[in-house]
């Protein structure tokens, strides 16, 4: 029903405390105004072993993506490297667009190198479920602190700072 006083479709949400909608109100990340968002309803059900894989597949896409925004605004600001990227090809990293463009100029032995690399730190340590590493802590103390609720608000500004650079890094392409 629509509540004729407010306007709120279903009433006062207040009131639907048991709702599986309502399962994920208290984790890391939900912040005003919106609250709790999951319009494609992925939580729909409360399952919390399926949000802690959603969880740890957000943080570890929202750090690729800040990385990738640094790494696409950085050399524009400061410049690139001096020297070859490929010196058998005479390919300076000057040469080398950013965005899209530099699929087609970096040599595939330099993709080779990168995918490596990528694999490797997948598979160097175990991120199943129940780990450390599968909630995001992989020994680098950088977001943390001895107060709970500096950690928590660290922690919370990290995985909004990873949304934004997700869509971020969309729009530079």
């Amino acid at each position: 029903f629509q509540d004729g006083l407010t306007g709120s479709a279903w009433g006062d949400w207040a009131l639907y405390t048991a709702s599986p909608l309502r399962a994920f109100e208290s984790e890391l990340g939900v912040q005003a105004p919106v609250g709790f968002w999951d319009p494609a309803g992925f939580t729909a059900d409360g399952n919390a072993e399926n949000f802690a894989r959603r969880r740890q597949t957000e943080l570890k896409h929202g750090r690729i993506a800040m990385l990738a925004t640094m790494g696409y605004i950085t050399p524009e600001i400061t410049g690139k490297f001096p020297g070859f990227l490929s010196p058998s090809m005479n390919l300076r990293f000057e040469d080398v667009p950013n965005g899209l463009a530099a699929l087609s100029k970096v040599p595939s032995a330099g993709w080779m190198q990168i995918l490596g690399y990528m694999a490797f730190c997948e598979i160097s340590q175990d991120q199943s479920a129940g780990t450390a590493a599968a909630a995001g802590d992989f020994g680098w103390k950088v977001l943390t602190s001895a107060d709970p609720a500096e950690k928590t608000k660290k922690l919370s500004a990290e995985i909004a700072n990873g949304r934004l650079a997700m869509m971020a890094i969309i729009g530079m392409f």
